[in-house]
């Protein structure tokens, strides 16, 4: 629809989101390859997993401060990788956190799938991560006021909470999905098998 409001009527597949494909390929992979959880000692679906790296959120102070002051009002384990650009915004504001706020380097893919496949709730700035929290089935909290990716709040799986301390703090504890994920609404996870498809059917013309 959106093309189509734009003059772009021609040439144009719905295959459906790569992403899902590689949440496909790579989760089992994950499952048996990483050992994020027990380096972490970490019990499933006991923590929080934290991400934030938004220029939004990190260049500026009082939308990082607030964000730091939800997760320290809670009373749970919290897994935190900081991004280079969220770490150095820490430090130049010298926030302090209470011990169960855990701020890790960066993992890797596979360790990233294994934390988020195994968080209680997943609260986030990153549209990569919605969209991976959703086709995993873990609750994601955004840390933003609008995403692109629409379909994950519509069909109850994800919260618009900004950097409000008070709607952070109340989605952790309160926000639950009501419904299940209805099947195929980002693809059915054979999106780049249907992309080869066409460019082998173009190559053929």
């Amino acid at each position: 629809r959106n093309l189509l409001q734009e003059g772009i009527v021609s040439g144009v597949h719905c295959v459906g989101d790569v992403m899902y494909d590689a949440v496909l390929h790579f989760a089992p992979l994950a499952t048996m390859r990483s050992r994020v959880l027990e380096q972490l000692h970490l019990v499933p679906k006991k923590y929080l997993l934290v991400t934030v790296h938004r220029s939004a959120n990190t260049d500026n102070r009082e939308n990082l401060r607030h964000i730091f002051s939800a997760l320290d009002q809670l009373d749970e384990p919290i897994i935190f990788p900081l991004h280079p650009r969220t770490r150095a915004a820490w430090n130049a504001l010298q926030i302090e956190t209470r011990a169960h706020i855990r701020l890790i380097e960066p993992v890797g893919y596979l360790d990233m799938l294994n934390l988020e496949k195994h968080a209680r709730k997943i609260l986030t700035d990153s549209g990569g991560v919605q969209r991976e929290a959703y086709y995993l089935g873990v609750p994601c909290i955004t840390l933003r006021e609008e995403t692109e990716w629409v379909e994950t709040i519509d069909d109850g799986w994800n919260v618009l909470v900004g950097t409000d301390v008070k709607q952070i703090a109340n989605a952790v504890e309160t926000f639950d999905p009501s419904k299940d994920k209805p099947s195929g609404r980002l693809g059915d996870g054979h999106a780049s098998e249907k992309i080869v498809e066409i460019l082998n059917r173009m190559e053929g013309r």
